[in-house]
C-alpha cells in the first residue's frame, strides 16, 4: 500500500514556487559579478553587496537547517529593530568570507531547504512560524509571503549597486510589487492622515492600477478605481519599489512621480510610503 504524497495547501504551493524563483534571481546576480564588485556600496546603510549576499546566506541557512548563529554585531546606526540586529548576525559572521564561498553556501542551503520543502511541505499556513521569525509572531504564511518579498528586493538593491537593471518583470518581482501595495490603505489613512470618503489610486506604467478607499469606519481597504479619486499617483513600478521599500526619499526621484488630485494629500502619502522594516 503506498502513501499518498503530501503537498502543501493551494495556497502557500505559489510561494513555494516564486521562492526559488527568487533565488534563481539573487544567484543569477551574484554570480556574474567580478570580485571588486563585491565591495561597492548599495541602497541599504552599512551593506555593501556581500553583505546582502552575507545576509541571504545567513537567512536561508537558519530556515533551512534550524541552526542559529550568534555574534556581536555592537551598535551599527543602521540598526533600529530587534530583525534588523538579527540579521547583522550573518553579516558579521561571513565578513571574511570569499565570494565563492558565499554563492556556495546559499546554492547548498536554498536546495537543501527545496528538498525538505518537497519532502515535507508546510501544511497549516497559521502554524507558528520557525524561531527567530515565530518569535516575532510571524506564521509560516507570513514567512513564505516574506522570504521570497526580502530576495527579489535584495536582487534590485545588487543590480542598482553593480549598474546590472533588470528582473522587473519575473514572478517574484509580481509577488514583491503586490506584497508592498497591501499597505496602500495603511498608508493613506496612518501616514497621509486621509478622511473617510477619501481614496488612492496607484497607478503603475503598463500595470492594472490599484485603489484604496477609506471607509466611514476610518479604515481604509481595497476598492474599485473610483470615477473621481482624491488622489492619484502615477510612476513605474521601480520607483514604487524604490519608495515603498525604503531605498529612496521622494526628492530623489520627483521626475518620475505624477501627484493627480490633493497634492497635499500626496505629498503626505509619498513620505509615508516605507513600510519596510
Amino acid at each position: 500500500m503506498t502513501t499518498a504524497r503530501r503537498e502543501a495547501p493551494a495556497e502557500l504551493r505559489p510561494l513555494l514556487d516564486v521562492w526559488w524563483t527568487a533565488v534563481g534571481g539573487v544567484l543569477d546576480v551574484l554570480a556574474d559579478l567580478d570580485e571588486a564588485e563585491w565591495d561597492l556600496p548599495t541602497d541599504l546603510p552599512g551593506w555593501d553587496v556581500r553583505a546582502i549576499a552575507s545576509h541571504v546566506a545567513h537567512a536561508e541557512a537558519v530556515i533551512a537547517t534550524g541552526e542559529q548563529e550568534t555574534a556581536d554585531v555592537g551598535r551599527e546606526p543602521h540598526v533600529r529593530n530587534p530583525l534588523g540586529a538579527w540579521t547583522e548576525i550573518g553579516v558579521a559572521n561571513r565578513r571574511s568570507a570569499t565570494p565563492a564561498a558565499l554563492l556556495a553556501e546559499i546554492r547548498t542551503v536554498t536546495s537543501l531547504r527545496r528538498a525538505s520543502l518537497r519532502a515535507e511541505p508546510p501544511l497549516d499556513p497559521d502554524a507558528p512560524a520557525p524561531s527567530p521569525f515565530g518569535d516575532l509572531g510571524w506564521s509560516v504564511r507570513t514567512l513564505l509571503r516574506n522570504r521570497p518579498f526580502d530576495l527579489w528586493m535584495h536582487e534590485q538593491d545588487l543590480r542598482r549597486a553593480t549598474g546590472r537593471p533588470g528582473g522587473l518583470d519575473t514572478a517574484a518581482a509580481d509577488h514583491a510589487v503586490a506584497f508592498l501595495a497591501e499597505s496602500l490603505g495603511y498608508v493613506l489613512v496612518k501616514r497621509a492622515r486621509a478622511e473617510a470618503g477619501d481614496s488612492v489610486v496607484l497607478a503603475l506604467a503598463g500595470e492594472e492600477p490599484r485603489a484604496a478607499l477609506v471607509g466611514p469606519d476610518g479604515r481604509a481597504r481595497p476598492a474599485p478605481v473610483p470615477d473621481a479619486p482624491t488622489l492619484v499617483v502615477r510612476t513605474d513600478r521601480e520607483t514604487f519599489v524604490r519608495l515603498a521599500g525604503g531605498r529612496c526619499r521622494p526628492q530623489d526621484v520627483a521626475a518620475a512621480v505624477v501627484l493627480e488630485g490633493d497634492e497635499a494629500l500626496g505629498e503626505r502619502f509619498l513620505a509615508g510610503l516605507t513600510t519596510t522594516p
